[in-house]
């Protein structure tokens, strides 16, 4: 915007409005902004205006009438600054058919503003231009239609697996115009040491001030030093750190090298702001471009985030067991707390308890802390002996298992698949037989469309259970696959000592645990761990590893022993 710091009489000024926007990209160099100020510079002048103001909105939408240079002027209009307005054409003040119309027919003329459209040959002065209703809905038609374009070649383009999106934080753009992306190591680095600290235990703030207390730069901060654009703008603080940032970058699935297009929408072309899309209507190309972290550290790290809600200690203490924790009868993910007495005991339970007036879980499902850690460092323990000492049969062990939990699970699925095949087979050969008898005049056109349809919708969702089973295949032979990574990971802690967020994560998809049952002398709690990529295994009974024998004396004296049976699951 440039302002002449001169004083003027209103009768000599005029404002020069210029924008331009994506769409014009389309229709060639007179729209850019140069050459629109050198022809309404020409015509102010010719026509007599001797201080001429500048306003200009580069890359801005006409859609919408929110665009910040255009409601400066607006502003300096209504305080009697200027005599005329110039515009190129009357699609520059705007593609808003009712908004343009407004200005033109009821605010310039009550301000005794002039108007002049230097394409359009409308200069109010010499009386209204019948046409000028008839351009504004043709601009706004035209913003329409190049919308409808544009969402057409996102969806192309989109579904061919090239990102409709810049790269995030973390990559850049391919240098051969593709499209993909390539890792731009330095900022990679950053992500991978967040990934780091968050499977070592650190919360999302405890992360944030970690970096900041660095000097890392934010990724907004980074981007602009690189010179990458962004929409965001700096804080005053380049390395100030957000939580919310943290957590958002530590739930991309993008890191893995997978493209997600569609994960936001508008509502329509005239509302730019974007919404959430359903996770249905998005589209994933797995391993496309290449990966910062492993899909195993990602899945971690969404089981880290997802976790529980917690009532933190007033050290700011986060339990390494949150999110690890569920409920054996209702699923629930237990809730962290601290004996508001004592902050020394803490513990778990099920949040379903005695939930309102509802009680969806039965039971409280308490469980100390304390307890729990001697519970999972000696099946640890318990299961990396029998790694160390029986490493033959270990494997074995673990293959044979996960194959077989695998097997039993793509049983019930093909089953499943089968009857679904054979059920829309069904509904095609129903479907030709009610058109025949259409056709024939044996039943109604309208109980022919109701026939029609419910077939149709039933093939709809039998076709969206398919999708979904052929998923879960490819989920499970995943599964099988990264038998060797938990392989690798038991090994590391054959001589674990102490529990770390990082061997949870590392080696526990999760804990069950049992409401304890009330014996004589005390109390009988099972817990059940379900090991990454196997779930649970069994231990022979001839390699002779004992069960761990565990007893704590609990609040009021209570002792509560640590019951690993069946045999079977540890």
């Amino acid at each position: 915007m440039a302002r002449s710091s001169k004083k003027h009489k209103r009768e000599d000024t005029a404002f020069l409005y210029t924008r331009i926007s994506r769409d014009d990209d389309l229709v060639g160099d007179s729209y850019s902004i140069s050459n629109q100020k050198k022809l309404l510079a020409k015509a102010a002048k010719d026509l007599g205006y001797t201080n001429l103001v500048y306003f200009c909105d580069d890359g801005v939408s006409g859609v919408t009438m929110n665009r910040p240079e255009f409601v400066e002027m607006i502003k300096q209009l209504e305080l009697g600054k200027a005599a005329a307005v110039f515009v190129k054409d009357l699609s520059r003040l705007g593609r808003n058919y009712i908004e343009v119309g407004r200005l033109t027919e009821e605010f310039f003329p009550e301000h005794d503003i002039r108007l002049v459209a230097v394409s359009d040959g409308i200069d109010t002065c010499e009386g209204e231009s019948e046409f000028a209703p008839i351009k504004n809905l043709f601009n706004e038609w035209y913003a329409r239609d190049i919308s409808k374009k544009r969402r057409i070649s996102y969806k192309i383009k989109g579904n061919s697996g090239i990102p409709i999106g810049p790269p995030p934080y973390g990559y850049i753009l391919r240098p051969d115009g593709s499209g993909l992306w390539d890792i731009d190591e330095e900022a990679a680095a950053v992500l991978r040491k967040i990934a780091s600290l968050r499977l070592d235990g650190l919360g999302t703030n405890q992360i944030a001030e970690w970096l900041t207390e660095h000097k890392i730069l934010t990724p907004v901060a980074y981007k602009k030093l690189k010179g990458q654009t962004t929409r965001h703008k700096p804080n005053e603080n380049p390395y100030l750190w957000k939580n919310a940032s943290i957590y958002k970058l530590l739930t991309m699935q993008e890191y893995c090298g997978d493209v997600i297009n569609f994960k936001t929408y508008s509502k329509s072309y005239k509302n730019k702001k974007r919404h959430p899309n359903d996770p249905e209507n998005m589209v994933i190309f797995r391993d496309v471009n290449p990966a910062i972290w492993s899909r195993d550290t990602f899945e971690r790290l969404q089981t880290l985030s997802e976790g529980t809600r917690k009532r933190k200690p007033k050290e700011g203490e986060q339990n390494m067991f949150a999110g690890f924790l569920k409920c054996a009868d209702c699923g629930r993910n237990l809730n962290y707390h601290f004996n508001q007495r004592n902050h020394d005991i803490k513990y778990f339970n099920c949040p379903g308890y005695n939930q309102g007036k509802r009680k969806i879980c039965q039971s409280t499902h308490y469980i100390r802390v304390d307890f729990l850690e001697q519970v999972v460092l000696s099946e640890i323990r318990r299961l990396t002996r029998f790694a160390c000492r029986h490493e033959d049969a270990f494997t074995t062990a673990v293959a044979d298992y996960s194959k077989k939990a695998m097997e039993a699970d793509q049983r019930v699925r093909e089953s499943e698949l089968r009857a679904l095949i054979a059920r829309n087979n069904e509904l095609d050969l129903l479907f030709e037989k009610i058109y025949e008898d259409n056709a024939l005049g044996k039943i109604s056109d309208e109980r022919f469309k109701k026939l029609a349809d419910k077939y149709e919708e039933e093939q709809q969702s039998i076709a969206d259970r398919i999708a979904e089973l052929k998923q879960k295949f490819d989920e499970a032979t995943s599964k099988v696959a990264n038998t060797d990574t938990f392989l690798a990971a038991v090994r590391k802690y054959t001589k674990i000592k102490k529990l770390t967020p990082r061997i949870l994560a590392e080696l526990i998809d999760h804990i069950e645990v049992h409401q304890a049952e009330i014996v004589e002398g005390g109390q009988i709690q099972k817990i059940v761990i379900v090991y990454n990529c196997i779930g649970t295994i069994e231990i022979p009974e001839e390699v002779n590893i004992p069960l761990p024998q565990i007893t704590m004396k609990t609040r009021q004296g209570v002792a509560v022993t640590y019951d690993p049976l069946p045999l079977a699951t540890i």
